[in-house]
């Protein structure tokens, strides 16, 4: 599945999980920590059910409205339950795997957690010719940010939209950054994406030396 992918069949009407430095990707893992009551309710409601929920950032200037409903990025992705363990204190941990993308049409009431109505999202096709020279150029901007041997935990012979999606996820990136990744529609314009914000990270590098050297997870 290294140009598009298959779509992955989700529920219409999911609960959102929004937060202000996270982004999912599909087919990657996101351990998760769930402390607020709000959210407690929303996985013991969605481990009663299909164990889905999607995984939305908040936009600038979230902090005046965190517990109503501050304005959330249309461009989300939803995952899977994949591992859950409840803490003595009601507080629990989570392994969500990320599933599809996904545009919100509208949200539901009804819930302490938000709801919302949602349509999967496919990734585009696209040459495997080109994706794999996007990908060599963006293997090779990493290691010349790495200034040494490049070690990846990600397996390099993963499928390609599987490895620029890990990479999307592991990679010292921004959370706006990581948004952008999610919102391109195929895999050849995520690496070419990708690649944009490695060359502009290592103009900034060059004109301000420093210990910022990207950094895979």
């Amino acid at each position: 599945m290294g140009a598009g992918g298959l779509l992955a069949t989700i529920p219409p009407v999911i609960p959102l999980f929004p937060l202000p430095d996270v982004v999912l990707f599909p087919q990657v893992a996101l351990p998760l920590h769930i402390f607020e009551p709000r959210y407690r309710k929303m996985i013991a409601d969605a481990l009663a059910g299909p164990r889905i929920i999607g995984m939305t950032l908040l936009r600038a200037g979230w902090e005046h409205d965190y517990y109503g409903r501050p304005p959330v990025y249309e461009q989300g992705c939803a995952g899977r339950i994949e591992q859950h363990e409840t803490l003595p204190d009601g507080r629990s941990n989570i392994v969500l795997r990320g599933l599809t993308r996904f545009r919100i049409v509208e949200e539901h009431a009804g819930e302490p957690y938000r709801l919302a109505a949602v349509v999967p999202l496919r990734d585009a096709s696209g040459d495997e010719a080109e994706i794999d020279a996007a990908r060599r150029a963006v293997m090779a901007a990493i290691g010349r940010a790495a200034d040494g041997p490049l070690v990846l935990v990600i397996k390099p012979d993963v499928p390609s939209d599987v490895f620029v999606n890990a990479l999307s996820q592991s990679l010292a990136l921004s959370a706006v950054e990581r948004q952008s990744l999610l919102e391109c529609g195929s895999v050849l314009d995520r690496y070419r994406r990708m690649l944009s914000i490695l060359e502009f990270q290592q103009l900034e590098r060059e004109s301000h030396p420093g210990p910022s050297e990207p950094t895979v997870h």
